[in-house]
Formats: structure tokens, sequence, C-alpha cells
């Protein structure tokens, strides 16, 4: 067992940081099996000597950013205690407490290490693979640093695109044209853009074509250039269809591919393009993929156990079928 006695020195932001009836600090004993003790801005924490390390960290993060002017909530405390257990330096971590993109409506933060990795590959290469399971955060985050690109004036057009592969023959017996027929399958994208911009920015932007968001089909021929560009799905893209969509890259443009390997819709016998290029591109300077797990799903609680529970039985799977050949 052990203790750490520590001071905030701000009572305000002390009392945004421990809650309503000390709400956030109950959450962290309760996640990380602590006793956090506190009396004005003096904190006490008990328990095993790493938890209470992390314990700490995690105060001194949710402290940090509400010196920043971010509200403390269960979504915070959750992001707080996920990153402070990460191996990272102390240096590294301040590093991801820094990172913020700034939207019109709201201030986004990666709320794992993951996620802070992802915002800092996107920032610094010009493609950039996130692979992993849905509820990661990867086309949110990717949506979030194009809308704040635009918004600094970096680049001037944002275009968002997946593979209608689910309407697949059916596409044509959908009522409307081809841009109505697919927009359900894009409907994720434009609930993000309205997340982060008033609702008469994104639909005058929809207008001018500043930002634009289509089917991977509209994608042939075009070269984008001063653009941020992300595809989702992407491992729904055929070898070909990937190739034609990464080669749309121009200058002072960027790539964000998303997808999640383990749920690819295609034919039977059908190749990924996004596995296939994640091995045909994997020695090339300026790319750089990142992959999620189930630890870096930030929507409900269960969504988290569900992914588990589905990596858990493949891999039993996998493993059988390996005996199975051996025997």
């Amino acid at each position: 067992m052990a203790e750490i006695v520590f001071e905030l020195f701000n009572n305000q932001l002390v009392q945004q940081l421990v809650g309503e009836a000390d709400t956030n600090l109950r959450l962290i004993e309760k996640m990380l099996n602590v006793e956090i003790l506190s009396f004005g801005n003096q904190m006490t924490v008990k328990g095993a000597a790493g938890d209470v390390e992390n314990a700490k960290t995690a105060i001194e993060t949710l402290y940090y950013k509400a010196s920043k002017g971010i509200a403390i909530g269960e979504q915070e405390v959750k992001a707080a205690v996920r990153m402070s257990g990460d191996s990272h330096s102390a240096s590294e971590k301040q590093e991801m407490n820094d990172i913020v993109l700034k939207t019109k409506k709201r201030y986004i933060y990666p709320r794992s290490a993951t996620q802070a990795q992802y915002i800092q590959e996107m920032m610094k290469n010009e493609l950039v693979f996130g692979l992993g399971p849905a509820g990661t955060g990867k086309t949110y985050l990717a949506v979030a640093l194009a809308v704040a690109m635009m918004l600094e004036g970096t680049i001037d057009k944002i275009i968002l695109s997946r593979p209608a592969v689910e309407a697949g023959e059916n596409l044509g017996f959908l009522p409307g044209d081809l841009k109505e027929k697919v927009d359900p399958y894009l409907r994720p994208l434009y609930d993000a853009l309205y997340e982060m911009l008033p609702a008469e920015m994104v639909d005058k932007k929809l207008a001018l074509g500043e930002i634009e968001i289509a089917p991977l089909a509209f994608m042939r021929g075009r070269t984008l250039s001063n653009s941020f560009i992300i595809l989702d799905e992407a491992q729904n893209t055929t070898p070909m269809q990937m190739k034609m969509f990464l080669t749309r890259l121009g200058e002072n443009s960027r790539m964000v591919v998303n997808g999640d390997l383990s749920q690819v819709d295609l034919p039977s016998g059908t190749v990924s393009g996004l596995r296939d290029a994640l091995s045909t591109l994997k020695h090339l300077d300026n790319i750089s993929s990142v992959t999620f797990s189930s630890e870096d799903v930030v929507r409900h609680g269960l969504v988290a156990k569900i992914v588990r529970a589905y990596e858990e039985k493949s891999k039993r799977t996998k493993e059988a079928a390996q005996y199975e050949n051996i025997i």
C-alpha cells in the first residue's frame, strides 16, 4: 500500500475537477481501486503504489484541462484515467494533454494515448491509415482535424468519402438520384460535421463545394489539392479502388484512410484494398498507420466489452483452426 499527498493551487479549478459531491473523484476511485481524500486544495490518494501514481497523474491531467477551459465530466475523467496508465514519458504525456482541436461548436481532444498518437501522425504525415474497431474515434478525430485546419485557413476543402458496398446491386432500386441513394451510407460523416460546426455553416460550405461528401466512385479522374481527404470504411474497397483513391492526392493535401479489417463486407474471395495498401506501401516515407484496440473505444462502456468479446471469439476460432491443421 502507498499514500501520496499533494496540493493543487486554484480553488475554482479544484471545484471543477472534483465535481458535484466529489463525483469525479469517486469515479477515479472506482476505476483505479484507490481511496481519494480531498480537503481544500490538498489531495490524499491511498492504494497500491502503481494505482496511486496513476490516480495522481489523472487528477493532475484533469486539473490542467480545467485550467484550459475544458469542462470536466465523466468522459473527461475516463479519458484521464485511461491515459494515466500508459507507458509514455511525462513529457510525452504533457504533449498529449496539449492536443486540442478547435471547432466552432466544441474543443476536441484525445481520450486515449492511441488517439493522441493518431492526431499527431495526421498532423505530421501526408497519408495516415487508421485501423481498428468501431467506436475508437478514427473518423470523428479525422473530421475534427480537417475542420480545425479549414477554420485556420490551412486547407481550402474537406472531402469525405466511403464505398457504398452494402448497397450492392440493390442501389438501383432505391429512390432518388445517385447522391440520394448513397447518402444513407455517408450519414456518419454528416453527423460528425454537424457536431463541430453550426448547421448553417455546414449547409453553406456543402452548397459552395468547400465541404464535399461523396461516394468513392465520384473520386475517379480527379486531383485533390489544398484539401483534407478522408476515406471511411476503407476495408470495403478493392485494391484497384484503393489505388484510384490514393492517387488522387494533390499538392498541399492530407489524406486519412480508416477501416476495420475485421468487418469486411466484400464478396467472399475479394481482397480488401485496405489490407493490400498496407502491405504495398509500408516502406514509403510520409505514410503512417495507427492501430486502435478495444481499449480505445470511447463510446458506451458496453461497446468496448462487445468488441473485446468478438476479438476473443475470433482468436479462439483461429487457434482451433490451427490446432486442426496440426492434427
